[in-house]
């Protein structure tokens, strides 16, 4: 739509179906490029990506042309169809349902970009749950303590 601006940064975070440990090494990168094309396909621009064997965080430039749960089911169905295509893992892959996704403001990038590349180094000292619980604090979200998995060990 003419002389619409808009500028809109979300960091998006979902998991893998019962947090299990399933995204390798091997494959990530391969993954995350998929990830990407899916993202500039809808016309969003992708600032970062990364996670760990169970859970990824991407951070986005968000235009307003599509709702965020079409973008998720988007990125969710066709990442997960591929991983499967590929056969990466011997069982069927999935994603879980639901997602968290939380705004934040031009001046935050660095850190968001940042807390994401360093998920690895993150991730020895906080579970996802805890990570998740704690992102959900911080962005003064409401949420079902029953609904909010458990790791898998």
């Amino acid at each position: 739509m003419a002389n619409t601006y808009t500028q809109i940064y979300l960091h998006i975070v979902f998991a893998v179906q019962n947090r299990t440990s399933l995204i390798q090494p091997e494959w990530k990168e391969e993954l995350y490029k998929y990830i990407t094309g899916i993202i500039q396909n809808n016309r969003h621009k992708l600032i970062a990506i990364n996670g760990v064997s169970n859970h990824l965080h991407i951070a986005i430039g968000y235009k307003p042309n599509q709702l965020i749960s079409d973008l998720l089911q988007d990125i969710k169905a066709n990442s997960s169809k591929w991983i499967n295509e590929k056969r990466f893992v011997k069982v069927k892959f999935n994603w879980q349902a639901g997602y968290g996704a939380f705004s934040f403001s031009h001046s935050q990038i660095d850190s968001v970009v940042k807390y994401i590349m360093n998920q690895e180094q993150h991730h020895k000292r906080k579970t996802f749950r805890e990570e998740y619980v704690e992102m959900l604090k911080k962005y003064n979200v409401q949420f079902d303590e029953k609904y909010i998995l458990m790791d898998v060990i």
